[in-house]
């Protein structure tokens, strides 16, 4: 978990914006972390185009690299050869890639021991959803009040990841890449990146996306964009069935970002790590042809959903799992295979201390 503040820092950095297709809501709050790390980029309209560009970048080792990457992402993506042909995945691989090179070739970046996430979202003209994600930050998207995930997140104790990973000269130790970074693939990181004679998408730690695409029909409602400081803490539909309670509530887009996270902070010094992290979290309503009122009166009239009215951190279960999205099983098993492993080292600890007490 690291060094924490003595208590967290609430304060939140709030947006939200709109145009005829999209609306959005955006917070972001620094928590119980010594610093804020997490980068967004928020962009109804991309460049010259009719497109929008969401992204959500959670730093580790520093802020640095999120925050380059938040400005340069979408702009490598719009400079792709493949961005002007319409071959949106193969043009989002291009600015990961380039964004990651750029990075080790700048004197600034190259010897900087940070990284970070990176899930981005690229809405096209033609209604149809691009997401692009390196690491464990999350974005899934509500149909008809179901959670639909739009992207996998990428965990050393994967077996495709750990496969990577030790075919590289790595290996993965108490869930974690040589026994220290909690993702398999990031941008930034260079010191897992050092192998001469394998590609970038090879290494022991790679920033090569995977890519999902959806096209919006008429019962999707919105998208959400995170940090896995909000998905430690709640499943992909907790997640909906919150925005689903906020909007029946009464309450905006961004007063449900605020909530999401308030929601999930822990209030207290506890040992189980959840609700520490920096927290990020993006709701794009998909307008579908409705005004924003209209928008929000459709979904207040199919809201008979509820949340847990405690936060995540506060109570000694597991987080809930939905039993019908394979992603949350997966993702459940593995923290609950860290929580064992945590703890097999610390009576290893205590054990060994015991050893010295008696030779002493």
């Amino acid at each position: 978990m690291g060094q924490t503040l003595s208590e967290p820092n609430t304060n939140k950095t709030t947006s939200h914006d709109a145009n005829n297709k999209y609306f959005y809501g955006c917070s972001h709050m620094q928590g119980w972390r010594l610093t804020m790390e997490d980068a967004h980029t928020t962009l109804l309209r991309l460049g010259d185009t009719d497109f929008s560009f969401f992204g959500v970048y959670d730093g580790h080792g520093g802020s640095s690299i999120a925050q380059y990457t938040g400005q340069a992402l979408y702009k490598k993506l719009l400079e792709s050869k493949h961005f002007a042909k319409k071959e949106y995945k193969e043009a989002f691989r291009d600015a990961f890639m380039s964004v990651d090179k750029a990075l080790l070739e700048d004197n600034n970046y190259a010897l900087d021991p940070s990284g970070c996430t990176a899930v981005a979202t690229l809405i096209t003209d033609d209604n149809h959803i691009i997401v692009a994600n390196a690491g464990d930050s999350r974005a899934i998207i509500s149909i008809a009040g179901r959670a639909k995930p739009l992207s996998f997140d990428h965990k050393p104790t994967n077996e495709t990841e750990m496969e990577r990973i030790i075919k590289a000269g790595g290996f993965v130790e108490f869930g974690r890449v040589n026994g220290n970074l909690a993702l398999s693939r990031a941008i930034g990181d260079f010191e897992f990146k050092q192998s001469e004679n394998l590609s970038a998408e090879e290494q022991v730690v790679t920033c090569n996306p995977d890519l999902i695409e959806h096209e919006i029909t008429k019962d999707d409602e919105f998208i959400v964009l995170a940090c896995d400081g909000i998905w430690d803490c709640m499943t992909n539909q907790e997640v909906v069935d919150f925005v689903h309670k906020g909007i029946k509530l009464g309450k905006r887009l961004e007063e449900i970002c605020e909530d999401m996270m308030d929601h999930c902070v822990a209030d207290e010094q506890t040992t189980n790590g959840l609700g520490y992290d920096n927290m990020s979290v993006i709701i794009v309503g998909i307008l579908n042809g409705k005004s924003q009122q209209e928008w929000y009166n459709a979904i207040k009239k199919t809201s008979t959903v509820s949340v847990p009215n405690s936060p995540c951190s506060s109570t000694p279960s597991s987080p809930k799992v939905d039993r019908n999205n394979d992603l949350d099983k997966k993702e459940e098993g593995r923290k609950e295979e860290g929580r064992k492993e945590e703890g097999r080292k610390e009576e290893g600890r205590k054990e060994e201390g015991k050893e010295k007490e008696k030779s002493s």
